[in-house]
């Protein structure tokens, strides 16, 4: 068996520009082996930035390269059940962009479809591989904080382009969408628990995308989950986490630089503690985590059925904003 798969990447979008690329190219068990876009210029110049042997001047053409193993899908929201489709019935495993679907019904049938085809899909949260991420789990399982209580979490930044894809309706844009989602899987994550109830207010912009959302969840035990997310505001992504011992606070908390060293803030009893991670990429860890999983049969860290739970609390969300809006 190979020790490495062939990655394709479906589309020169900022993201993968900035990121994905990089990060593949850095995997131990694997290479980036073609990129493609609707403009074969815009393939051509992205694979020779990034060192890609080959490019593609349409989306199609990639997935009928026979020595493509994987692909990761960077598109719009609103694209990514519907190459994530193509990709099936192609025969290549999936990594996609979050979330994976519109809404969760979407989400399922995309599940659906990957398991009755046998091929790997996994939704790409990358914070969950982070050693930051870990090690909170880690505590909490440790009983860090004793009984979760309460979890908060916010993660805004200001767009810079009114023809960002983020403000279109029509690609499933807006804040929940983009940074909400976040918020929800990461109380999702630390609870282990799927929320039961919510509420929202959002502001809809001149967009009519949410630009501007907080909402609160509830949790089966009693834990209490709440979060705001825009696209209008100053940059932020964090979360906190309160229990009956203690409180764990993480400042940086999703899209952390390679190069950065993180701190855990914990406060338990009386004492208050700095716990240090070790930097690491977490887009390089996750592609190392899905390619061994492809390589070797096993199961990925997260399997694709989350991100059908994560898409139901989203709904769940966007239907309580929906009837509350702000003026």
């Amino acid at each position: 068996m190979t020790r490495t798969i062939r990655w394709g990447i479906l589309s020169t979008a900022n993201i993968a520009n900035r990121r994905v690329a990089p990060a593949l190219k850095a995997t131990r068990n694997g290479e980036v082996a073609a990129v493609a876009s609707r403009e074969i210029d815009k393939a051509q110049q992205f694979a020779t930035d990034h060192g890609i042997p080959k490019a593609y001047g349409s989306y199609g053409e990639l997935l009928t390269d026979p020595e493509i193993d994987a692909i990761y899908i960077p598109l719009p929201n609103s694209e990514h059940a519907r190459w994530g489709n193509l990709c099936a019935e192609a025969g290549k495993a999936v990594l996609c962009e979050k979330p994976l679907a519109r809404d969760a019904t979407e989400a399922q049938m995309l599940v659906s479809t990957f398991a009755e085809k046998q091929l790997l899909l996994v939704e790409g949260f990358m914070y969950r591989f982070h050693p930051q991420t870990v090690k909170v789990r880690e505590m909490l399982k440790s009983g860090a904080v004793g009984e979760i209580t309460a979890l908060s979490s916010a993660f805004s930044f200001s767009i810079r382009s009114e023809t960002n894809v983020r403000l279109n309706p029509i690609l499933a844009g807006g804040a929940l969408m983009d940074v909400g989602c976040y918020c929800i899987n990461v109380m999702r994550l630390m609870t282990g628990e799927e929320p039961e109830t919510a509420r929202a207010l959002a502001h809809f912009g001149a967009s009519n995308v949410d630009e501007r959302l907080a909402a609160t969840v509830q949790f089966p035990s009693g834990a209490i989950g709440h979060f705001d997310c825009g696209l209008r505001g100053y940059r932020t992504h964090t979360y906190e986490i309160r229990g009956t011992e203690g409180r764990i606070l993480v400042e940086r908390g999703f899209t952390m630089e390679p190069g950065d060293e993180h701190i855990i803030r914990w406060w338990h009893g009386d004492d208050y503690e700095e716990v240090r991670t070790p930097m690491a990429n977490h887009f390089t860890l996750m592609a190392e985590d899905f390619a061994d999983a492809l390589l070797t049969g096993r199961q990925p860290r997260y399997p694709a059925t989350d991100a059908v739970h994560n898409m139901r609390a989203i709904d769940m969300v966007r239907e309580a904003a929906v009837n509350h809006p702000m003026e």
